[in-house]
């Protein structure tokens, strides 16, 4: 065969090259994984993405049912910026394009008028990246994945300063998975059955972030070994380095037991406080809740700087003593809208104790847990 060359469908290409950039860095100390990498074999394109922790390769060859317009002329290897090729490919001029490697690292676009001949990087200065099945993997439907990495995920942290806590736990034992994150402020947790065999590992948030926009439709192959997790569908496979540390033992943040129980629509605290999103006390919306009964629910939030707002909502029932209570809105609001059910229970143990957000009272298998401000009011 000669030189590097194939010929391939303009979006079919440019959707692989979106799902491998994903994964790849904005500002990478090793110039060649900014790049994408395209090894073009006999048959087929594998096209990968890497920042060294989190990488994805898809596949792209014709099928009988998916015809690619995939015609490969020569075999090789393509490094090339990730921005530049996505541009590149996005604007070209025709349903197919031809793509092909000049001289050493020039990489020649043909379409219809338009024609680009652009610099790449040395394929030998890519590292290399050992994508073999990991063993005993489990299958989860991507609907499933999703919602869970949706109900979890968004309470790790965002902040270097405790690299396990940007990640989320998740542990297997007993016919079933907990999956826990938080950033020590906020605590989401969910349980899940999966027939798999045990392990207790700390994925990065990103990396699952990634995989459900990656992996939405069928069925997700999900393995997991001592330094690594590797999600795997019929032509894509995302695998990302678990964080090193110990995670923090939950349980005992939990409370077992509550003092207060109030039960109220989802939607109207949820839009309660998303009005008064505004008023800002040090770059925090600070909701002060008070409940006298079901009927005399009040929300306000107060600023110097800007003022102060006033709402009064009912609840379907309140149990307990009267309650005056602070916290972040931004954190109810977003355990709120990862539950599902009309109207959610908040269960409370004290003023300054964190407190709990279910679909309802009894169930088991999901919780929103926040820690309440303190405030001077």
């Amino acid at each position: 065969m000669s030189e590097t060359s194939f010929r391939i469908n303009k979006d079919v290409f440019y959707s692989a090259l979106q799902t491998a950039k994903s994964a790849v860095a904005a500002n990478s100390p090793l110039p060649s994984l900014s790049g994408i990498r395209i090894d073009v074999l006999e048959d087929q394109l594998l096209i990968t993405g890497s920042d060294n922790d989190l990488s994805i390769q898809t596949t792209l060859k014709n099928s009988a049912d998916h015809p690619i317009g995939l015609q490969i002329d020569g075999t090789g290897t393509i490094v090339m910026d990730s921005s530049y090729l996505l541009d590149i490919v996005k604007k070209m001029d025709s349903d197919e394009i031809h793509i092909s490697v000049l001289d050493g690292t020039l990489i020649h676009f043909v379409g219809n008028k338009a024609e680009f001949k652009i610099n790449g990087y040395n394929p030998d200065d890519y590292p290399h990246i050992d994508f073999a099945p990991l063993s005993t993997p489990f299958t989860m439907s991507s609907r499933k994945m999703a919602e869970i990495i949706s109900k979890t995920a968004f309470a790790a942290s965002t902040k270097e300063t405790r690299l396990v806590l940007m990640g989320v736990n998740m542990k297997a034992e007993d016919g079933k998975i907990t999956v826990t994150a938080t950033d020590s402020y906020r605590l989401a947790r969910m349980i899940v059955a999966a027939d798999c065999e045990p392990f207790n590992i700390t994925v990065p948030s990103r990396a699952l972030f990634s995989a459900k926009s990656i992996f939405t439709e069928g069925s997700v192959s999900i393995a997991v070994s001592a330094r690594k997790i590797q999600f795997r569908s019929e032509n894509t496979v995302l695998q990302s380095n678990l964080l090193e540390g110990a995670f923090p033992e939950i349980d005992r943040l939990i409370p077992a037991e509550f003092t207060r129980t109030l039960i109220i629509n989802r939607q109207a605290l949820m839009t309660a406080i998303d009005r008064t999103s505004f008023i800002k006390t040090d770059n925090m919306t600070v909701i002060r809740l008070q409940v006298e009964n079901k009927d005399d629910v009040m929300i306000s939030t107060r600023s110097q700087e800007i003022g102060e707002s006033h709402e009064g909502l009912t609840a379907d029932s309140f149990t307990g003593e009267a309650l005056d209570i602070s916290f972040s809105g931004t954190y109810v609001n977003d355990a709120a809208r990862a539950l599902s059910a009309e109207n959610i229970a908040l269960l409370f143990t004290g003023e300054m104790r964190p407190f709990i957000l279910k679909n309802n009272v009894d169930d088991t298998d999901l919780l929103q847990l926040v820690l309440p401000v303190r405030t001077y009011n």
